[in-house]
């Protein structure tokens, strides 16, 4: 039998294993939908993921990395080595609203059907199932790569998210070359003195103010940010009771542009009225950062291969949008470490309900979801045996991701 048709039988294999895991899958993914759990708290997910794979015969290795909530699991040996990234955090208070449950699906999926390809047909190379805790604000995969877990060789690190339906073009029915944007958070302290309100105000210095002042001053830096740039910050803690001046509080920043160039000329602005609320109120500032969230590369070799394989599933895959969906990812910092791919599928929803909205939390769960999560599984599986088998796939990847630009 000759190559080409070991490929064909693998892919075809890959959705066949898929295809007979569905209603497997279909429970993990309920089960992760019912008990969101927030950035590096995600024991009931690492745990029950970790069981399905284990009772489907799989070792895992969990607290990988030097963080608790991530693992690993491996078939193969040799080169090339393809990671297929899992998400499975939620969102404070709303649950699944950014549909991790389903990235965790297609990805389970992925790794599934592609390790049966390449036991079956004898393919080369490795297939890792990475856990990558906290994407929603705790920067996970930026601590993982500070780990070393993207340091071996990686020929591709693939994964896909989940969309409302509406934000695609009407033509497609998924994105492989999806772009976000770079992302700093961090938080900033204002600590000024306490005193009685109404007895000695004039004793006191109000940290309360010099928050009030920053987010005003920030909301005023908006008439000079440029359209693809985004700013948006919240108070913490804004202080205990009225009769007493605050003496302290905290505010939550996320500061966004197109590229970490850009995002680091805006911070740079955003921190300096931080910096002048404190002065004018008197107060002392402190800023402490989060991992930042670099802007996600399009590799067009991975895109073009996905958006090619799909179509035999009778999927119309747009291969690249040009502008920027105005969101992070951590996901972003991996496409700076080894080609990347980072596709995006829909999911039914009401209109003006996308990610983050309460109520995709609700979509998320539901049969249509997990239908086009699995669909999106089989061209990640497809996806991770190309890269397995087509040295050349990989040599047009790796020259993409050289020549792009650094930050």
């Amino acid at each position: 039998m000759s190559a080409q048709n070991d490929v064909s039988r693998g892919l075809q294999c890959a959705i066949d294993a898929i295809d007979a895991a569905n209603n497997d899958l279909r429970g993990l993914n309920k089960s992760i939908h019912e008990h969101p759990e927030t950035a590096y708290q995600e024991f009931f997910a690492v745990d029950t993921i970790s069981s399905f794979l284990q009772d489907k015969g799989f070792k895992v290795n969990k607290g990988t990395y030097d963080l608790e909530t991530s693992f690993t699991a491996e078939v193969g040996s040799g080169d090339p080595l393809v990671i297929i990234c899992v998400e499975y955090d939620a969102l404070p208070n709303i649950g699944h609203a950014c549909g991790h449950n389903l990235i965790m699906t297609s990805s389970i999926a992925a790794f599934l059907g592609a390790v049966k390809a390449l036991q079956t047909c004898g393919f080369p190379g490795r297939i890792r199932l990475l856990g990558t805790p906290a994407e929603e604000g705790g920067g996970g995969k930026a601590k993982l790569i500070e780990a070393g877990a993207f340091k071996e060789g990686v020929a591709a690190a693939i994964m896909a998210h989940p969309f409302a339906g509406h934000q695609f073009k009407s033509e497609y029915t998924g994105l492989a070359g999806l772009k976000l944007i770079a992302s700093h958070k961090f938080r900033v302290e204002f600590r000024g003195k306490a005193a009685h309100a109404a007895g000695e105000p004039w004793n006191g210095l109000n940290a309360l103010d010099a928050a009030v002042a920053a987010y005003n001053g920030v909301s005023m830096l908006r008439q000079q940010m440029k359209p693809d740039e985004r700013v948006h910050g919240v108070i913490e803690d804004g202080g205990t009771v009225p009769n007493v001046i605050t003496a302290y509080t905290r505010m939550n920043w996320y500061v966004r542009g197109p590229t970490v160039k850009r995002a680091d000329v805006l911070l740079e602005r955003v921190q300096n009225c931080c910096k002048a609320a404190a002065l004018a109120a008197g107060c002392e500032v402190n800023f402490l950062p989060s991992p930042t969230y670099k802007d996600l590369r399009v590799n067009l070799p991975l895109c073009q291969q996905y958006a090619d394989d799909m179509d035999r599933l009778g999927e119309k895959i747009l291969v690249k949008y040009d502008e920027s969906y105005t969101a992070s990812t951590d996901m972003g910092n991996v496409s700076y470490e080894v080609p990347s791919f980072h596709g995006a599928f829909p999911i039914p929803t009401k209109p003006g309900v996308s990610q983050h909205h309460p109520q995709f939390a609700a979509h998320a769960g539901t049969d249509e979801a997990h239908k086009a999560a699995i669909k999106c599984g089989k061209g990640l599986a497809m996806l991770a045996i190309r890269v397995l088998t087509d040295p050349k796939l990989v040599q047009e990847a790796r020259k993409d991701f050289e020549l792009m630009p650094q930050e």
